[in-house]
């Protein structure tokens, strides 16, 4: 099967208990497109920004979320909650399939730094399998900034890639550009569901492995059910972007070494003249 019906669902939060919210536009969502197999939600949804609500996993909203799945019989991804790890707190997504069982958990790699403040990153790219119909790889806002997580999942061999957000800043636009761009150089869908209201500006987008917009939200609640084709994927990764780049192959095949992936070597000159990541200060004004 290569068609695979998938929701993304933007919904407008705050910094509370937000789940009951989710639930009521989950099984609103099944009662108005019984043909959704899939829902993924934005990034924290489920209580806000404030990494006070950290649960161990295997915790209480993981229980929640898991019988909402079965409750629907639904793939579920809601989002990202933060996972208490011993001292530790991740930004973690979670993948839960329609028998309410956890299939993948996904630590953010690229937490917000400065600005997301107490969140360790998390080191391991994760991809999940749908049976009889194709790999899935996850993604968390900030990650998908760094062009090297979302090849990363692609070389694992992701075809379409979720990547809940919350985004409420004015780089929305440019994140809609990087979006097309991944899914571009990628030959892959690329869901950037972002959350709206007083955590989020909404705007999420839904872009094909030519780099197409097949949809972008407004600012508000939002629905969006889209039917992605994974052959698609395929033929575009097999023949070129409209018959033309053949990005993966060629990558494949090269024989180019790229030292600022060599974890020895990243702190280059060039990038050490940055100076220290901290929130920036006030500028200083000379006098001319």
């Amino acid at each position: 099967m290569d068609q695979f019906a998938i929701a993304g669902l933007q919904l407008e939060v705050a910094n509370q208990d937000n789940r009951p919210a989710i639930r009521t536009q989950v099984e609103r969502i099944k009662r108005s497109f019984p043909w959704v197999e899939m829902i993924v939600v934005g990034e924290l949804a489920s209580f806000g920004s404030s990494p006070d609500h950290a649960e161990p996993a295997g915790g209480e909203t993981e229980a929640f979320y898991r019988e909402l799945a079965c409750e629907n019989c639904v793939w579920l991804v809601p989002g990202s909650i933060f996972e208490r790890d011993g001292d530790e707190v991740y930004n973690t997504a979670l993948v839960i399939n329609p028998q309410g069982e956890m299939i993948a958990r996904y630590r953010k790699q690229f937490p917000f730094l400065p600005y997301e403040k107490g969140v360790s990153a998390g080191s391991d790219g994760v991809v999940f399998d749908v049976p009889n119909v194709g790999r899935f790889g996850l993604s968390i806002c900030y990650d998908q900034w760094f062009p090297e997580t979302t090849r990363n999942l692609v070389w694992m061999g992701a075809e379409v890639i979720l990547c809940p957000t919350m985004t409420n800043t004015i780089d929305r636009d440019l994140e809609l550009c990087i979006a097309r761009a991944n899914a571009g150089i990628n030959q892959c869908y690329f869901f950037n569901i972002n959350v709206a209201g007083s955590l989020g500006n909404g705007r999420s987008v839904v872009v094909s492995p030519e780099g197409i917009v097949l949809h972008e939200a407004g600012t508000r609640t939002e629905i969006i059910p889209v039917e992605v084709d994974l052959g698609l994927v395929r033929r575009v990764r097999e023949r070129g972007v409209f018959g033309l780049g053949q990005v993966l192959k060629s990558f494949r095949d090269s024989k180019v070494e790229f030292p600022a992936y060599a974890l020895d070597q990243r702190r280059s000159a060039a990038l050490e003249a940055l100076g220290p990541l901290v929130v920036p200060g006030p500028l200083e004004h000379k006098p001319k």
